[in-house]
């Protein structure tokens, strides 16, 4: 067993601070790092360390040889990615192990086989996982491209092979569409993960998105903390985040956690790790892919397990055994996490920079914010538009609906645009609120709640001038009282 004394933290905003909080509740030292333009972040306060980066903004984040360089002069023994930037390196995990830092996440070599989305699926396939029709192999040749689609019929979906988070992502509906799509699709996947390889597959119409998260440790123990339901999306992009999913037939989930905690254990995967399902209109269930990372949405998952994943991680790192068999989990309420973006409604959430000028935070009983804004931060243009995560717990779905309107109403961010609107919108539509949605759903619905975010937005303009007035008056007949 190896001992973690002191953490880098080799990522920023919301994730930097909640990897820092865990590191402060387990008695870890834990050393912040910070390009440029983030000096200015609150995690880098509070952590017990904090280091530059210099140079390009994002380069900074993504420099491996920099960062373990950083790590060995902090004197830090282990080394956290987060989510996104290195967290899904095979080279940086490998490169930590041979500089004698311990990676916080899975083996090189897991996160090698699922980093690559084709030899994912023929593995997953191997030991009876099902997944979707689709290529073997990445493709890069156009041609062979549309021959295949046309094989495995329309409509198809094009991925990029080297990458995730609807990114190079593109649907072809019909044949005529393909030559286009399969550019658009390739291009991005090479601008976004350097690689414009891409794998086709049979396109599933309208299906349900939901995903296990799996903690396994270093001697065979393997457990399950539920589902998340991420169907709500945005041009493939998530949303919002539930646990457990609300419309969920127990006899699949039943099955979708055998199928994940064997395949698991027969893997020999260690820490934690997400695997992604479609679940069709039929309750057919199909693999799609693993994220080898803690995932944006693992909130959800600790307010219905109770348990600390990040800690959990860390532990794993480290060589300690699970604390708890999988009977001992035992699953309360429902979580909804809505991720809080800097877009603008008003603009095809364009993502939007600027300087928070007047901050107010939901609170309450239930209610947990996940974000390190506060008034007076500037936000940079260099990174993704996501800022922070409001994340409701309840005992019942219902309460959870109503709790997340509350909260959502109290959130107010001035100084540039975010889609709170939006979440506004989407908590007071019925079919949110019945717990009917599919992949399809935000999407179709987009416009109409593009509607309703702009009319919210111009209520919240026109209240904050009813106060802000009022205040002034206040004042001012107070000057007046006083001379």
């Amino acid at each position: 067993m190896q001992t973690i004394t002191k953490i880098l933290v080799a990522n920023r905003g919301e994730i930097a601070l909640r990897i820092i909080r865990a590191c402060k509740e387990l008695g870890i030292t834990s050393v912040a790092m910070f390009s440029e333009v983030d000096a200015e972040g609150i995690w880098v306060r509070k952590a017990d360390e904090a280091y530059p980066i210099l140079g390009n903004a994002l380069q900074a984040y993504l420099d491996y040889d920099r960062i373990i360089s950083l790590a060995k002069k902090a004197g830090c023994d282990a080394i956290h990615p987060g989510y996104g930037f290195l967290s899904e390196n095979a080279e940086f995990a490998d490169a930590c192990t041979r500089a004698g830092i311990i990676f916080i996440g899975p083996k090189a070599e897991h996160i090698m086989l699922f980093g690559d989305k084709t030899a994912s699926k023929a593995a997953m396939k191997a030991i009876g996982v099902p997944v979707i029709e689709g290529t073997q192999t990445a493709i890069t040749d156009k041609k062979e491209g549309a021959r295949v689609a046309a094989e495995i019929g329309f409509p198809v979906i094009i991925k990029a092979a080297f990458g995730g988070g609807g990114r190079g992502m593109r649907i072809v509906r019909k044949e005529k569409e393909f030559d286009e799509l399969f550019d658009s699709a390739t291009n991005e996947a090479k601008k976004f993960f350097g690689k414009g390889d891409v794998f086709i597959e049979k396109y599933v119409e309208n299906p349900r998105h939901i995903e296990v998260q799996i903690i396994a440790d270093k001697y065979g123990n393997v457990v399950h903390l539920g589902e998340r339901d991420c169907s709500i999306q945005r041009r493939h992009q998530k949303v919002i985040e539930i646990a457990p999913s609300p419309r969920l037939n127990d006899a699949v989930r039943k099955e979708i956690f055998r199928i994940s905690t064997k395949a698991m254990f027969r893997l020999g995967y260690e820490s934690v790790g997400t695997i992604e399902f479609l679940v069709d209109e039929a309750d057919t269930v199909f693999f799609i892919e693993m994220n080898t990372r803690v995932q944006v949405e693992h909130p959800v998952t600790e307010l219905i397990s109770g348990i600390d994943i990040i800690q959990r991680m860390i532990e794993i790192a480290a060589g300690d055994k699970l604390r708890f068999l999988q009977e001992e989990i035992i699953f309360r309420g429902y979580a909804i996490e809505f991720r809080i973006n800097a877009e603008d409604p008003q603009k095809q959430f364009f993502p939007s920079c600027g300087k928070i000028t007047n901050y107010m935070a939901p609170g309450g009983p239930g209610v947990r914010l996940d974000t390190s804004l506060y008034a007076g931060y500037v936000i940079p243009p260099d990174y993704d538009s996501m800022i922070g995560k409001l994340i409701i717990w309840s005992l019942d779905w219902e309460g959870a609906v109503r709790k997340a309107r509350r909260a959502l109403d109290e959130f107010y961010i001035d100084g540039l645009p975010t889609n709170i609107p939006l979440h506004k919108a989407i908590v007071r539509d019925q079919d949110f609120i019945d717990g009917r949605f599919t992949t399809a759903y935000l999407d179709e619905k987009l416009d109409k709640f593009n509607l309703d975010a702009i009319n919210c937005i111009k209520k919240e303009e026109e209240r904050m001038d009813q106060i802000n007035k009022l205040i002034g008056t206040i004042k001012q007949n107070n000057l007046s009282i006083r001379h």
